[in-house]
C-alpha cells in the first residue's frame, strides 16, 4: 500500500471518530518519516514539560543546579478529577529538584513542573532550546496557567460546555480566545518540532548525554499508558513517552524501541470536535492511526485491522 493511501486512511480513521490532528512517525537511524500535517503547531499543554525538563538537566550538567537541592512546594489543594501528585497535596512538602523532575515527566505533575519553573522561567527554558538550536516549540507559560480555563471557572457540572465552547471558538489560523488555546499565547509546537526534540535526546546532539539518559528513562516510567501505549508496548518493544491533555485536546510523543535495534519516534497531536472528557475510543483511535503509520514505515504493511 502506497503512503498516499496509508495518510488517506488515517485521516478518515481520526474523522470518524471526530478528531483532527497532526501526526509523523520517523526512523531514528534512516530519518524516513510518514505522517500528515507535521508541521501545523498545536497548543503543547503537559508536553511543554519534556523541553523543561531538558533545560533543567542541562543546568546540572554543566554544575548550575545541584540535583539534590531541596525545593519547598505549597499544595495544589486540587479535588477536581484529573491532575496527580502534588497537585493533589493538601501539606507543604519539601522535594528535591531530581524528585521533580520525576513527578513533573513520570507522573505529569504541574505542580511539581511549576516549582521548576520557579528555577528556571519560561523565557529561560526557550533560551535553552535556542542554544540547542531546538526550534519550532514555543515555552511562553507556566504548567498552572493551564487550569485557568473554562473548564475551572464553569465548574465540573459544565464540563461540557466548557468543551464546546474550546472546540467552537478555534480560529481557521490556531487563534483562540482562551489564551491556553491559541497557539500564539500557548506552549506550543508541531508534531515535527516535537520528533525532532525526540530525535536529539534518544541519538547523539547537542543535548548532554546524561541530560538524554535521564529523560529517557523518566519518559519510559510514564505512568499515563491509556492512549498510544496500548498499540506500541509489548514484550519485543519499549514504548517511553509524554502525553499532554487540556479541554478537548489530546496529545502524545514517545519513542518506540524495537528488540531488534530499531527505534522510531512518534507525535500524535489532536483536537477533539466531541465535548466530552471521557473519549476511550478517541484514544484507541489516536492509537490506530499512529500505529499504522509506524507499521508501513517499518514493514511497508498496515496491521491486521487495516
Amino acid at each position: 500500500m502506497s503512503a498516499t493511501a496509508v495518510v488517506r486512511y488515517a485521516r478518515e480513521l481520526l474523522d470518524e471518530a471526530g478528531l483532527h490532528g497532526a501526526f509523523l512517525v520517523r526512523n531514528l537511524d534512516t530519518g524516513t518519516e510518514i505522517g500528515f500535517d507535521a508541521d501545523t503547531p498545536y497548543p503543547a499543554a503537559s508536553l511543554v514539560k519534556v523541553p523543561l525538563a531538558v533545560a533543567v538537566l542541562e543546568r546540572v550538567a554543566r554544575g548550575e543546579l545541584d540535583p539534590a537541592m531541596p525545593v519547598d512546594v505549597a499544595p495544589g489543594r486540587i479535588t477536581t478529577p484529573g491532575p496527580t501528585g502534588l497537585s493533589r497535596f493538601r501539606h507543604p512538602a519539601r522535594i528535591s529538584v531530581e524528585d521533580l523532575l520525576y513527578l513533573s515527566i513520570s507522573v505529569s505533575d504541574g505542580v511539581a513542573a511549576d516549582a521548576l519553573f520557579d528555577l528556571i522561567p519560561p523565557a529561560a527554558v526557550a533560551a535553552e532550546l535556542r542554544r540547542l538550536r531546538i526550534n519550532g516549540i514555543g515555552v511562553r507559560q507556566r504548567v498552572g496557567d493551564l487550569a485557568e480555563t473554562p473548564a475551572e471557572r464553569l465548574g465540573p457540572d459544565d464540563v461540557q460546555l466548557a468543551h464546546s465552547l474550546a472546540i467552537g471558538a478555534a480560529t481557521p489560523g490556531q487563534g483562540h480566545p482562551v489564551a491556553q488555546l491559541d497557539v500564539a499565547r500557548a506552549n506550543s509546537g508541531s508534531a515535527r518540532a516535537f520528533v525532532d526534540l525526540l530525535h536529539r535526546i534518544w541519538r547523539p546532539s547537542a543535548i548532554d548525554p546524561t541530560t538524554a539518559a535521564r529523560i529517557r528513562a523518566l519518559m519510559g516510567d510514564n505512568l499515563h499508558r491509556q492512549r498510544l501505549a496500548p498499540d506500541f508496548a509489548s514484550d519485543a518493544s519499549r514504548w517511553s513517552s509524554k502525553t499532554g491533555t487540556l479541554l478537548h485536546l489530546r496529545h502524545e510523543v514517545g519513542v518506540v524501541d524495537h528488540a531488534d535495534g530499531q527505534s522510531y519516534a512518534v507525535a500524535a497531536l489532536t483536537a477533539s470536535r466531541v465535548p466530552a472528557v471521557a473519549q476511550p475510543a478517541s484514544e484507541a483511535t489516536m492509537a490506530q492511526v499512529a500505529r499504522s503509520l509506524h507499521d508501513h514505515l517499518r514493514t511497508g504493511t498496515l496491521p491486521w485491522w487495516g
